[in-house]
């Protein structure tokens, strides 16, 4: 079956309806293993302290922060080049989720960087790219409520979602790209020529899948409520011209 089977929203229904709860145990299973293991069961780093065990919340809601941008810059362009509704619908769905965990990670990243640079925020290319992606999520999530056509909300707001990614890039690279930078370099990436320490690895892995099952999980129920509330729009369209 292809997979734009599911661009029938209809279909999307039916097919997401089991998956939701089996994400969301998932996600709560996850985390909470994670989170029990890396912040009571690994030692405190003997640089860090006991501060190194935020970057089991800051490294996963920044991977998710990212990464839900591109996943709204994919079914955008689904959009603009195939014009299937719930596409754009899972776009705006992801924005509220991926601010959400950009906000976390701006916090955490702040209660880290207070005790390690000495200051609660600093203009790192970065901590600044992030900041400015944040602002590109309210910026979308504004655009799509200001815009009454929801077809021609979901054309602009795929425009200021191609733009943002150069931010969400900037985001994900920084580090490598200006090496002035006070922020570290990837510390769980596959090609890292020094990475965490296993006892820090495998919590933190542990907590990551959590993080991404529960946007999973927030995501198709978002995409789920999206589609009932275009239903009932039409629905509540069809009744005023009736009555017209």
């Amino acid at each position: 079956m292809s997979i734009w089977t599911y661009a029938n929203p209809v279909r999307f229904m039916a097919f997401t309806k089991p998956l939701v709860p089996v994400f969301g145990a998932l996600s709560a299973l996850c985390l909470a293993v994670g989170l029990i293991w890396g912040f009571f069961f690994t030692p405190d780093d003997y640089r860090m302290g006991a501060t190194v065990k935020i970057f089991y919340i800051h490294v996963p809601s920044a991977l998710v922060a990212i990464n839900a941008w591109f996943v709204m810059l994919i079914a955008s362009l689904i959009w603009v080049i195939r014009r299937h509704h719930v596409s754009a619908l899972v776009a705006r769905a992801a924005a509220p989720i991926g601010a959400t965990m950009t906000v976390i990670a701006l916090i955490t990243g702040a209660v880290w960087g207070q005790p390690m640079w000495g200051t609660w925020w600093e203009w790192d290319p970065r901590l600044t790219s992030f900041l400015i992606l944040f602002l590109f999520y309210i910026g979308y999530m504004a655009l799509w409520e200001a815009i009454e056509n929801p077809d021609s909300a979901a054309d602009l707001t795929s425009i200021l979602c191609l733009v943002g990614s150069v931010f969400a890039i900037l985001s994900r690279y920084a580090v490598n790209f200006w090496n002035q930078g006070l922020h570290q370099g990837a510390s769980m990436s596959l090609d890292a020529e020094e990475n965490v320490s296993d006892v820090f690895w495998y919590p933190a892995v542990v907590t990551m899948a959590g993080f991404v099952l529960l946007f999973a999980a927030l995501l198709l129920l978002r995409t789920r409520t999206e589609i009932r509330a275009r239903r009932l729009n039409a629905l509540l369209l069809r009744e005023r011209m009736q009555d017209a």
